[in-house]
């Protein structure tokens, strides 16, 4: 990764444009920039920062586009295109300056008049997230909103690439970008509280992109599930979805057991060990894959013990309700799983799969911490930090 000072510092907010390839737009962004961003002679300006993950000249062409400038522009170059547009969002919110930064696109869909007021909104509403909404239907937004109903209630845009985000609410250390989703990645995982909107009208992209294959649409839907299951009741339902699907396991494994000779009580003992498993193994890869913080084998022996304690305490608890209040044994039978569903999905929650560490300020404070230069080694690429006078 390279990064190059182009100019003198001194920034009341930045602008991140997460740039590939984009040499044919370049000078004419740059030109609106200048006379949507112009500030009084002898008062600091806002900050341009492009990060670039082009294959071909673009920063070559901001290098000559900057020259005379009137806005300090920073130029952060990465070797290694990490998280798409995500992560090059991501690493300039990292690099960022000021109390704002606006995130926008560098192909001219995004209105570059629209910056002040979206950092005006901002401010006036002591919002932490001001969002440039686009005008008109999306489909990909109505199924977003759906899959995201309680986090995006707020938001009529949740897949805008244009808005700007008061640096200090953001948690950089807790977000997992892909792609170009970076604002709903903010949003579900950032838990940012108050967010106003202004509305715009989205303009052709000028480069035009090759549309996505079928991996990058699986690793998007990927992408997706883990927003869901990075929420506490996105995680809560999965569990339950997951416990259910125990059962056919289970009787698999019963029905095995009992046709070989075994009796019907040792076999259902074990036939429960088979069920257990299968839950162990799917809650490990999809819902806690990311929150394995224990040693593989203190999970397996938590997860299991609770799992058959669970068991045994279930019976006195239906005996409970039939005898002592009276529920049928259908309706007694499926409240105690109910009961017992989330107990185990909080004993799992508090005491087996633990968050992952740098949460809160400590993570905000870590990623706010600026960035060293390591070496290079011949096994790993470094980064390479350049200076321009």
């Amino acid at each position: 990764m390279t990064t190059i000072s182009l100019r003198p510092d001194g920034t009341p907010f930045t602008v991140v444009i997460p740039t590939r390839n984009e040499s044919a737009t370049i000078v004419e962004l740059l030109a609106r920039l200048a006379e949507a961003l112009s500030v009084r002679p002898g008062r600091p300006g806002p900050r341009l920062l492009f990060v670039d993950d082009s294959t071909d000249h673009t920063p070559a062409v901001i290098r000559a586009a900057v020259r005379d400038y009137p806005l300090p522009v920073t130029l952060l170059h990465r070797d290694e295109p990490v998280g798409g547009v995500g992560g090059a969002v991501t690493e300039g919110l990292r690099a960022a300056e000021g109390e704002w930064a606006v995130v926008m696109d560098a192909g001219l869909q995004h209105p570059p008049q629209l910056v002040p007021e979206l950092v005006a909104t901002g401010r006036a509403a002591g919002a932490d997230l001001a969002v440039a909404t686009r005008t008109g239907p999306r489909s990909s937004t109505l199924f977003t909103k759906l899959l995201f109903a309680r986090e995006l209630r707020r938001i009529s845009d949740p897949m805008s690439g244009f808005f700007a985000v008061r640096r200090d609410a953001v948690d950089l250390a807790g977000l997992r970008p892909l792609g170009c989703r970076i604002l709903l990645e903010l949003t579900v995982r950032g838990r940012l509280r108050r967010v106003v909107e202004v509305p715009y009208r989205f303009a052709t992209r000028l480069a035009r992109e090759p549309r996505p294959g079928l991996r990058e649409g699986l690793r998007s839907l990927g992408h997706l599930a883990g927003l869901r299951l990075s929420t506490p009741l996105g995680r809560a339902a999965a569990f339950a979805l997951i416990g259910l699907s125990g059962i056919l396991p289970n009787l698999l494994a019963l029905e095995l057991l009992t046709h070989l000779g075994m009796h019907y009580l040792p076999a259902a003992i074990l036939a429960n060990q088979a069920g257990i498993a299968w839950n162990l193994a799917l809650l490990e890869w999809t819902v806690y894959r990311h929150r394995r913080q224990r040693h593989w084998a203190d999970r397996v022996l938590r997860f299991v013990g609770v799992a058959n304690l669970d068991l045994l305490l279930r019976i006195p608890l239906l005996a409970l309700l039939v005898s002592g209040l009276g529920l049928g044994a259908a309706p007694a039978t499926v409240l105690s799983l109910v009961v017992s569903c989330v107990l185990r999905w909080l004993v799992a929650e508090r005491a087996i799969y633990l968050p992952v560490p740098l949460r809160g300020s400590s993570a905000r404070a870590a990623a706010e911490q600026p960035q060293q230069t390591p070496e290079p080694t011949d096994s790993t690429q470094r980064t390479r930090r350049e200076c321009l006078p």
